[in-house]
């Protein structure tokens, strides 16, 4: 299980135009905002999407980016992207390594019927790097907000 104060995990994964995603895409940023979430335009996956979108000025002041991850194909987060007019990159995880890298990719349970899916957490990285925040299982209402604060205190 990774924490605060060790090196994010490297990646490389596609968005929907087909660019490559990475840390390294980054560099200068004084943070990225790495956010992992199940499914692409589901009720909470877009309230979240929406919150970080409605709050991309405030990141950018404090020169911040934000990353979304699942493991829908490019065509899904393209579709999604447009539908929602998010500004920020949707990458890929269609092979699941980086979400295993992070710890999202979780056994999970439903009706009493176990599963594998993504967990739901955000990842505030420094511009070294370096994990500065972390926060799993995450319930959507209010969490932007308190990302942002996090960034901010950077």
């Amino acid at each position: 299980m990774l924490k605060e104060g060790e090196a994010a995990p490297v990646f490389d994964l596609p968005d929907p135009d087909m660019e490559m995603v990475s840390l390294s895409s980054f560099t200068g940023r004084k943070n990225v905002v790495l956010y992992f979430y199940p499914k692409d335009d589901t009720s909470g996956c877009t309230k979240e999407a929406c919150d970080f979108r409605d709050n991309v000025p405030n990141f950018g002041r404090i020169d911040s980016a934000v990353i979304g991850v699942s493991r829908d194909s490019v065509a899904s987060h393209d579709k999604f992207k447009k539908k929602h007019t998010l500004p920020f990159a949707l990458a890929s995880d269609a092979d699941g390594k980086t979400s295993a890298a992070y710890g999202t990719w979780v056994e999970k349970s439903m009706y009493g019927r176990k599963y594998m899916g993504m967990e739901r957490a955000t990842f505030l990285i420094d511009g070294k790097g370096v994990i500065r925040g972390i926060w799993r299982k995450v319930k959507v209402p209010g969490h932007v907000a308190a990302v942002l604060q996090a960034a901010k205190a950077l």
